[in-house]
């Protein structure tokens, strides 16, 4: 399949032409790509700063195009409590855009929904004005926390260019069915985020640190797991990028190398496809 992806907490702070010529030599040409570096970085990466760096963003689509990897999704357009973001998107929507992304990712840390149906609003205009489509990600410890919740949000702010990606941890852990997914217009789902993971609480209080420290640094590889992912990818639009979001804080402090690790989840993953 040509659209597998590696997203960026996968790689735990590897530098972007790095982590670009990684994703093309694992057989991946998508990847997502944030701003900043995380600042998990078991391997001792050289700090960088994707905003402060012209001739890294010079490097970045110069790598991009040498080994035919797309930013599918541009990551970390976050919706805060008490604060205009507005100003915020439009630096990001500025960098970002430099770098080809066409697509972004944004979370809510904004517990009234009202708001974030107002914010979300201010964010589909102001990113369809720059030719880029917002995906709401839900997060069962943030403000959109789950399936139902997203839907119920795009709806109410209308707009055709909020859509939501589908995280499959975030998804089992909510309790989505493949009968769910199924009744969701295809087009609203524009982004696929694939690991696998424990089931896990049947809740979780809102910003639970436990639960943040898993999804950033801990998740599995496919079948590893107890998620139902061949239930969810046979009623998924697999058209999609499929991105691997299998970020291995105990693999790497064990001294894995992520060519290895990553190697390990894609190899997972094309064995899970081809069984479809």
């Amino acid at each position: 399949m040509n659209n597998l992806g590696i997203d960026l907490i996968s790689v735990l702070g590897m530098p972007p032409v790095q982590f670009i010529e990684l994703a093309a030599e694992l057989g991946c040409p998508n990847i997502s790509l944030g701003l900043n570096q995380m600042d998990y970085n078991p391997f001792g990466f050289p700090r960088y700063s994707i905003p402060g760096d012209a001739g890294l963003r010079r490097e970045v689509k110069a790598a991009l195009a040498a080994n035919g990897v797309t930013i599918a999704l541009g990551e970390n357009l976050a919706v805060l409590p008490d604060m205009d973001c507005r100003d915020m998107w439009q630096t990001s929507f500025d960098l970002l855009g430099e770098l080809g992304v066409r697509q972004v990712n944004s979370v809510s840390f904004e517990p009234d929904f009202a708001r974030n149906v107002d914010l979300y609003g201010q964010l589909a205009e102001l990113a369809a004005s720059r030719g880029v489509r917002v995906l709401a990600e839900f997060v069962p410890i943030f403000g959109i926390a789950d399936m139902p919740a997203t839907l119920e949000l795009i709806g109410q702010v209308g707009h055709p260019n909020l859509g939501f990606i589908f995280d499959t941890m975030h998804a089992g852990r909510t309790g989505v069915t493949a009968e769910q997914i199924r009744a969701v217009p295809p087009e609203l789902i524009g982004y696929i985020q694939l690991c696998d993971a424990p089931r896990g609480q049947a809740e979780y209080a809102f910003m639970d640190s436990g639960y943040m420290d898993e999804a950033m640094h801990e998740r599995m590889a496919p079948g590893d797991g107890d998620m139902p992912l061949a239930e969810y990818l046979r009623a998924l639009p697999l058209d999609r990028v499929i991105s691997l979001e299998i970020p291995q804080r105990s693999a790497a402090e064990a001294g894995v190398s992520l060519r290895e690790s990553l190697g390990r989840s894609i190899a997972a993953t094309r064995d899970l496809l081809a069984a479809l």
